[in-house]
């Protein structure tokens, strides 16, 4: 039986403390998983919704972006898809009962989890200038609305579009057409508080921002390395195929400040053996100081270099540019700055580079770990140099592995959601639609938030997402955003971004994942539909939606961007928005003209030109060596390194995920495998650096951050836990701690918000 959601707001500093867990998964997974679902969605709708999760016949889960095997488990969900799909097929609704009982300043005192508990989206909803809450609104009146204020604008490029991960490639792609014939590139998304810098080192190093091995390619490895990633809570489905690399022979090395309980042991809930005994991942656990994986990478290179016939000579002949300069750089890495940067010991080293010459086919995945510091460019293409010095990409079993967390993060990309695009993706635009799309560049989330702060932009119109709790620089970021004329988000449920409004806001609610999606045609019949999505692994496949929708209200999203654009372009534009609308496969044979690797998109996505589940994306440096980088091979780098450097009696803070959470969506208040329960403000600090800093476990502290703009940033009412961190490191679980990071503070290159390496001082708290 579904349970109501929660009516008071549950405290979140006073949490239950134990030690953390040495394995993941295995049978209290199953049964937290079947908790949540059950009071979410009740016993009947839970069974017949988790089964067809990830099946190629069934719906994308809206969680991470990890592939599915060709050969699927009837259960191929993890812990954290299961609550993914619950929170979105949930039976609680927000209804406008629900709006009239709280105003707006209300909904802005309460929590996170608190809000995301309420249950589904049901009417359009507008908050009028000066109106204390949210009413509903006609969808007709709501893209008037938006119509007035784009129509209004001086500049088309006082708009923003905002994009969030889990929209579909057919939604993706109608939305940056219509961003791109209403006049800008203003189209900022996810990707550039994640994986840009993941993006930014692969394109300038292989040719492309993406990923170039596959599930097959991890399963004949013979060395996986797990940099800054903890896939136990993050990508928990990961943990099956590093199970099965590792029944097929292959070492794990794991590079991580805390220890992660999925990456020491997993008990897989989909084989009885599994369930009970689980398998050993981590050969070899590097706990390395935040920020200090170049310096590793760059001495491992040093060693690689010096190591008679360790080289693949002929591959770097062949196929790579910049060699000579980078083996200068790599020879000048010191052993003794390295151990200060990495805390490592040199033993350590010297037992990773064992593993690493034994490896014929060597993987490095890895997370935000990596992608969210102010050198996260330099460090990742230092990982391409060590992949490439042993020929290691392009190669069966090797090569590099970006682990995209939200489910179709990767398709967006590919579908033109980006603010710098291409000219070959917008000539392709104006070829196929017949206009001319801008060519100036526009905003990525950090200077979206400046120039609304700054009022350079006045309407903010976002795709899914929770902006405000994802951006850095909260105070910042919600006084910008209560700047703009105009706040719009589609969406499924609700959050914090509703609280945070500009003079007008609507929320617009749409369709989920799981629900089937049916649109009306020219000839008055209603057409199921689907959309399609891309994983981690470039993969495309359908998604198919099943349930019946939770409110006849709900529009797709493909069907809220053809509308608002038909509405706001008028006659003039030649787009045929009512078709697209109509039928999503007349979107597929577009974006099969526009994007390379598309051809034959609907056939092929659907089976009848292929093998059902899908096709795979070319991919030039994994198909054939092929390098389309400026200089027309693979390019070495050689950077200097960089790490944080500790100011005494402070500690580098990381910013980080708890088990009952996704990205900004919190489904619980436990993190099982850290052994902490009802709770969410806690600071994680090694037993021997709180005895330094004087913090006995349990006591409470405000996290202060320090940062040569003299302006303090503090988080208060942390509960300090002693946890096996590195030294001189701490972690807490955002978004409390994003009040810690300034708008400026971004990596070089990528402009990614820098929440991996905060250096913050801790300060007794008032409340303790």
């Amino acid at each position: 039986m579904a349970t109501k959601p929660p009516t008071g707001d549950p405290v979140q500093d006073a949490p239950q403390v134990d030690a953390p867990l040495r394995a993941a998964a295995g049978l209290p997974a199953v049964a937290h998983s079947l908790k949540i679902a059950q009071q979410q969605m009740g016993v009947r709708r839970t069974a017949l919704t988790l089964l067809r999760v990830n099946q190629k016949d069934g719906f994308d889960c809206p969680g991470c972006a990890w592939p599915e095997p060709d050969q699927r488990h009837k259960a191929e969900f993890c812990e954290n898809g299961a609550k993914a799909v619950a929170e979105e097929a949930t039976l609680r609704r927000v209804t406008p009962d629900f709006f009239a009982a709280h105003p707006v300043a209300d909904l802005a005192t309460r929590s996170g989890y608190w809000l995301g508990q309420q249950g589904r989206l049901t009417h359009p909803m507008y908050l009028a200038d000066g109106a204390e809450r949210y009413e509903p609104v006609s969808w007709e009146r709501a893209f008037d609305i938006i119509a007035e204020e784009l129509t209004a604008l001086a500049s088309p490029d006082e708009a923003v579009f905002y994009t969030s991960g889990r929209t579909s490639n057919e939604a993706a792609f109608l939305y940056q057409l219509f961003a791109r014939e209403f006049g800008t590139n203003n189209l900022p998304d996810c990707s550039n508080m994640c994986h840009e810098s993941s993006g930014s080192a692969l394109t300038e190093t292989i040719g492309i921002g993406k990923g170039s091995v596959s599930l097959e390619d991890l399963y004949k490895s013979d060395l996986i390395i797990v940099a800054g990633q903890n896939p136990g809570t993050n990508h928990p489905r990961m943990l099956s195929a590093l199970e099965k690399a590792k029944a097929n022979g292959a070492r794990i090395i794991t590079i991580n400040p805390l220890p992660e309980a999925g990456l020491e042991r997993f008990k897989n809930p989909q084989t009885p053996q599994g369930m009970f005994k689980g398998a050993t991942l981590t050969d070899l656990f590097l706990q390395i100081r935040l920020g200090g994986d170049q310096a590793l990478f760059r001495l491992l290179n040093k060693l690689i270099l010096e190591t008679e016939g360790a080289v693949d000579d002929a591959f770097i002949a062949e196929h790579t540019h910049g060699y000579e300069e980078f083996t200068e750089a790599a020879r000048a890495a010191d052993w003794d700055a390295t151990l200060t940067a990495t805390g490592l010991q040199r033993a350590e080293i010297e037992e990773a580079l064992a593993l690493v010459l034994a490896s014929e086919r060597t993987v490095v995945c890895w997370a935000m770990g990596l992608t969210q510091h102010k050198h996260s460019v330099p460090t990742i293409r230092e990982v391409v140099n060590f992949l490439l010095l042993r020929g290691n990409i392009g190669r069966p079993g090797a090569g590099v592995c970006p682990v995209r967390g939200h489910s179709n993060v990767q398709g967006d990309r590919t579908m033109g959601v980006f603010e710098r695009p291409a000219p070959a993706f917008l000539d392709a635009l104006e070829k196929e639609f017949g206009f001319a799309p801008p060519r100036e560049h526009g905003f990525d989330v950090v200077r979206a938030i400046e120039a609304l702060r700054d009022g350079e932009a006045k309407v903010f119109f976002a795709m899914g997402g929770n902006f405000v709790a994802a951006s850095p620089d909260t105070h910042v970021t919600e006084a910008a955003m209560r700047r703009a004329a105009l706040t719009v988000h589609v969406s499924t449920k609700l959050n914090r971004s509703h609280a945070v409004t500009g003079a007008r806001a609507l929320i617009l609610p749409t369709l989920g994942r799981t629900e089937r999606d049916l649109q009306v045609g020219p000839n008055g019949k209603s057409t199921e539909q689907f959309v399609t999505v891309e994983d981690s692994m470039s993969m495309v496949h359908a998604s198919r939606g099943r349930l019946t929708p939770a409110s006849k209200h709900l529009l797709s999203e493909p069907a809220i961007v053809a509308r608002l654009a038909r509405r706001v372009l008028g006659e003039a534009s030649r787009t045929p928005w009512e078709e697209f609308e109509q039928d999503y496969a007349t979107v597929r044979d577009r974006i099969a003209k526009v994007i390379p690797g598309f051809e034959d998109f609907n056939a092929r996505v659907t089976g009848s030109a292929g093998r059902p589940g899908g096709f795979t994306l070319p991919h030039g440096p994994r198909d054939e060596r092929r390098f389309p980088t400026t200089t027309g091979k693979a390019n070495f780098t050689a950077a200097p390194v960089e790490y944080p450097k500790l100011p005494e009696g402070r500690l580098l803070l990381q910013t980080l995920r708890s088990h009952d959470q996704y990205n900004t969506t919190i489904y619980g208040l436990d993190d099982r495998y850290r052994g902490i329960r009802n709770g969410r403000r806690v600071v994680l600090v090694s037993p021997h650096d709180a005895q330094d800093l004087g913090l006995a476990d349990g006591s409470y502290v405000d996290l202060v951050s320090e940062w040569t703009d003299g302006v303090e940033r503090r988080a208060p009412g942390f509960r300090v836990v002693h946890y096996p961190t590195a030294r001189g490191c701490a972690a807490a679980y955002y978004p409390e701690t994003n009040v810690l990071i300034p708008l400026d503070a971004t990596a070089d290159t990528s402009n990614t918000p820098t929440s991996k390496s905060v250096v913050v001082r801790l300060e007794q708290s008032a409340t303790d």
